[in-house]
């Protein structure tokens, strides 16, 4: 502990550190860049490896850039602004080429990632913690502290907005959220308190406040309980308590491959499980009124609000319907067969109750969709053993300027 050393930086990990070696232990640097020479300080010894801290960097990386914003660093939200971007596309698809060896035993083929023209201002959903001295701001790097902030260069300029305007000195507020539909211009400012009494509020600008109580619960304060976005041709309700992707750019960028993925006939029967507010049941539905698209499609989510948003995303659509429930209970009992399935669960992935249930529904064709690239490599290889086949993968860069990365993975049985 306390030790300083040079070394030299060989890889990234995932989770945004680069790493190196030394005396045969692995050191992970955060804010390093593979092929530099870093001075660094050990701050802890975990076994088999070590974490450090930054001092010097002795021979850069071409790959450097200086970071644009004044919190990095210091905020936790961001880990690559120091990495130029074409960088950062070739580290997610490296990370997630090792991750799929040496979780999942296979040797995928991993297409490049799909980036953005733009890598800057795409969220559409921002939360925010309040700092001891009641100001807004992220959490730290590696802290429960909270980074007062004035302004975030992730946030779409309609967040941005929202964020200059609000006064947000109120008594008991324990976290906010600032969500906006990108294409309709939709906003909302969905507060959490101490306790469950709604916030004193004067608004003067047309946005939709709601009070998430501590039971779940939205209560609409001002405005609507739900945003509006469109992907594709078509317009999405996103309740306050719904997730929806926090990118709508690259949102439609993965809806699009996974429409291409599924590549639903007209008498197939497709299975939507962890479907949302039906960004991808209800774009692939549509697709029958052009006479294309698959005979029927079943959508499955635990969230109440979310099923309640995807059945009115629905509307006019008569192939496809949606239960709530979760993955493990709903599909085992569902009673039909499905030549298809998509899934896009949360972080932790699919389980191994989803999985099993995944194998006795027996579809031709899986489409996984992941935030997670060691959770879906660890899935991956649960499925594989039972027989299917991993095609490809294609990682999306659905966070620019952080080490997150969403892909998109095709399984066929057989």
């Amino acid at each position: 502990m306390g030790r300083n050393l040079s070394i030299e930086l060989t890889g990234m990990a995932h989770g945004g550190e680069a790493v190196g070696h030394y005396e045969g232990q692995a050191v992970f640097v955060p804010y390093g860049i593979p092929g530099e020479t870093v001075r660094v300080e050990i701050t802890a010894h975990k076994g088999r490896f070590a974490r450090a801290r930054l001092l010097e960097v002795l021979a850069g990386s071409a790959d450097r850039v200086v970071p644009p914003c004044p919190y990095f660093g210091a905020c936790g939200g961001c880990h690559y602004q120091h990495v130029s971007h074409g960088a950062q596309l070739a580290y997610k698809r490296s990370i997630v080429q090792d991750q799929m060896q040496r979780i999942g035993g296979l040797d995928a083929v991993v297409l490049p990632t799909l980036g953005m023209s733009d890598p800057w201002h795409y969220r559409n959903h921002a939360q925010f913690h309040v700092s001891a001295t009641g100001r807004l701001g992220f959490m730290a790097a590696g802290s429960h502290a909270v980074v007062p902030i004035e302004r975030c260069l992730l946030l779409h300029p309609l967040l941005e907005d929202l964020l200059e305007a609000l006064d947000a000195e109120l008594p008991g507020l324990r976290r906010l959220a600032l969500r906006a539909g990108v294409h309709t211009g939709d906003q909302m400012v969905i507060f959490e308190m101490e306790s469950n009494l709604p916030p004193q509020i004067e608004v003067d600008l047309p946005v939709s406040c709601v009070l998430l109580t501590s039971d779940g619960d939205a209560v609409t304060l001002v405005g609507s309980p739900y945003i509006r976005e469109r992907i594709g041709a078509r317009t999405y309700r996103v309740s306050a308590s719904s997730f929806f992707q926090v990118n709508t750019a690259q949102a439609e960028v993965l809806a699009a491959k996974v429409m291409a993925y599924v590549d639903a006939g007209p008498q197939d029967v497709v299975v939507d499980a962890y479907c949302g507010v039906g960004t991808f049941s209800v774009g692939l539905a549509a697709h029958r009124l052009q006479g294309a698209g698959p005979e029927k499609i079943v959508g499955i989510e635990s969230s109440l609000d979310a099923v309640r948003d995807a059945q009115i995303n629905a509307a006019g659509l008569e192939n496809v319907s949606f239960v709530c429930g979760t993955v493990e209970e709903i599909l085992p009992g569902l009673g039909i067969k499905a030549q298809l399935a998509i899934v896009d669960p949360p972080r932790t992935g699919l389980g191994k109750q989803a999985v099993a249930a995944l194998l006795d529904l027996n579809p031709t064709r899986l489409v996984y969709v992941s935030c997670d690239p060691a959770t879906l490599a660890r899935d991956i290889r649960a499925l594989s053993v039972a027989g299917y086949r991993l095609r490809e993968v294609q990682p999306i860069d659905m966070f620019p300027q952080t080490y997150h990365v969403e892909t998109v993975a095709v399984l066929e049985r057989g």
